[in-house]
C-alpha cells in the first residue's frame, strides 16, 4: 500500500473538535433557561434536548472510539428520553465530558483511528470518519441555535471563535 502523508494528526483534531465544544458551551449559557429548556421554532425541539444528543453522542462515542464497544448506556446519568435538565445540569455534564474526552482522547492508539467498526451496532465506517460526523452533528445543532438565539433577539457568539 502506497504511504500518505497525514493532513491532520490527532492532537490538532482533538483542539479542533474542542473548539467546536467550546463554541456550543458558549452558546448554551448565552440562552436564558426557559428558552434553553423549551423555545423552539418551526417543529424543531428545544437546544437544551439537542445538547442533551450531542453530550449522549460524544459520551457514547469517545468510548466507543477508544474500546470498540459502543454501549448505548455508557452516557453521563442521562437516559435516552428522559426530561431534560436544567440549564446547570447541562453544563455540568457538558464540562464532565470534556474531562473524559481530554482524559480519554491520548488512550486511543493511532491505528484506531484508521479502523473499520461499527458504531451503536449500525454507522459503519473509520473511527476518523464516525467522530468527524459527531463534529458535523454538532455544527448543524448549533446552527439552529444560531436561529433560535437571533429570534429571541440575542447575539450569539461569533461562529469563527473557537
Amino acid at each position: 500500500m502506497e504511504q500518505q502523508t497525514p493532513v491532520i494528526f490527532a492532537e490538532q483534531l482533538l483542539v479542533h473538535w474542542q473548539g467546536h465544544r467550546s463554541l456550543t458551551r458558549r452558546i448554551i449559557e448565552a440562552f436564558p433557561e426557559e428558552q434553553l429548556l423549551n423555545y423552539s421554532i418551526g417543529g424543531m425541539r428545544p437546544f437544551a434536548a439537542m445538547a442533551i444528543e450531542l453530550i449522549r453522542l460524544a459520551s457514547l462515542g469517545i468510548t466507543g472510539m477508544h474500546t470498540g464497544v459502543w454501549d448505548a448506556y455508557d452516557s453521563p446519568h442521562i437516559e435516552k428520553d428522559a426530561p431534560v435538565p436544567s440549564k446547570e445540569v447541562i453544563l455540568q455534564l457538558w464540562d464532565a465530558l470534556t474531562e473524559k474526552i481530554n482524559t480519554i482522547w491520548p488512550q486511543i492508539r493511532p491505528e484506531r483511528f484508521r479502523e473499520i467498526d461499527k458504531a451503536f451496532g449500525m454507522y459503519e465506517g473509520a473511527v476518523s470518519d464516525l467522530m468527524l460526523y459527531w463534529v458535523d452533528n454538532e455544527n448543524h445543532h448549533r446552527g439552529q441555535a444560531y436561529v433560535y438565539l437571533r429570534s429571541l433577539g440575542i447575539e450569539p457568539p461569533p461562529f469563527w471563535d473557537r
